[in-house]
């Protein structure tokens, strides 16, 4: 029960964040400067606590790793402007979960057990029916006035987080596997980069912008309690609740927001929902084992 109890953290703290940092404002590049502020300061109080061994290579693969989350995180803060948190997380979270999930077993042999393919393959099945219902728009709406050319540059935006996001998530899952009580400040420190990168190193500490920064204690918090919950539920448990995060978004970006649904969209994003939670448990138990 406990174990369950951590992994809601991260599922709750990370599926806030598109509608909290929407809430507090800003434009997408203060949006993500601010939050990767935020992860600094908790990163700079974990390193404190903990003191991890760190050497050189994790510096330097920590900081490209952040810097490339940057970019994931950027791309996603500008798919909110244009389509909505409640459409544009779930659109990031199930694209990331697919595009991981091939990779991870095409290109490095995750699935190694006919029962790793039949409920993979059925679980990215579930995921894009979700993210499809989750992002399906009635035509009914669309007539009376819903302008859909930001739709169309928040898939654009959604094309360059997606890229920074399975970069990042490849390169510490795939490729390099560090403490990640020892990255989390390398890792911080080339957020804070890519943010500024974006903003042209022209930077200012405006209010939107330190508010913002309680976003990034939020994806801090989440980090702990993922560690958290993996050594006390299991990794399939830690794994499956995380991913459920999209559907915080959709919730909050619905009653917190105050983004539209006609009664046709809500019932595809239930929908929607229904299919991630399997999915995501189903990708879960695959991982475990």
């Amino acid at each position: 029960m406990q174990g369950i109890l951590y992994a809601l953290v991260p599922m709750f703290a990370w599926g806030s964040i598109g509608f909290v940092s929407n809430k507090i404002g800003g434009k997408p590049n203060q949006q993500t400067f601010g939050m990767t502020l935020g992860a600094l300061l908790f990163a700079s109080i974990v390193w404190l606590v903990v003191r991890p061994e760190m050497n050189v290579l994790l510096w330097g693969v920590g900081i490209i790793g952040g810097m490339l989350w940057s970019m994931g995180q950027n791309g996603q803060f500008h798919a909110m402007q244009y389509m909505g948190v409640s459409v544009a997380n779930p659109l990031s979270s199930g694209t990331q979960l697919v595009l991981g999930s091939l990779i991870g077993a095409i290109v490095f042999g995750e699935w190694t057990k006919s029962i790793h393919f039949i409920l993979g393959i059925t679980a990215l099945v579930l995921l894009v029916i979700g993210f499809y219902f989750s992002s399906r728009q009635d035509s009914e709406k669309d007539q009376v006035g819903q302008n859909l050319t930001n739709f169309s540059k928040g898939f654009r935006a959604l094309f360059y987080s997606t890229l920074g996001y399975i970069s990042y998530t490849v390169l510490f899952n795939n490729i390099m596997h560090f403490d990640a009580l020892a990255v989390i400040l390398p890792m911080a420190v080339g957020m804070c980069l890519g943010a500024m990168m974006f903003m042209r190193f022209n930077v200012s500490l405006e209010k939107v912008v330190l508010k913002n920064a309680l976003v990034g204690m939020m994806w801090g918090i989440g980090n702990i309690f993922m560690l958290l919950a993996a050594s006390t539920a299991g990794l399939a448990i830690a794994f499956s609740f995380s991913q459920l995060g999209a559907i915080i978004s959709i919730i909050g970006g619905i009653f917190f927001l105050g983004e539209t649904k006609t009664k046709k969209e809500m019932r595809w994003v239930l929908i929607g929902i229904l299919c991630f939670v399997i999915g995501a448990i189903l990708l879960g138990i695959v991982k475990a084992n």
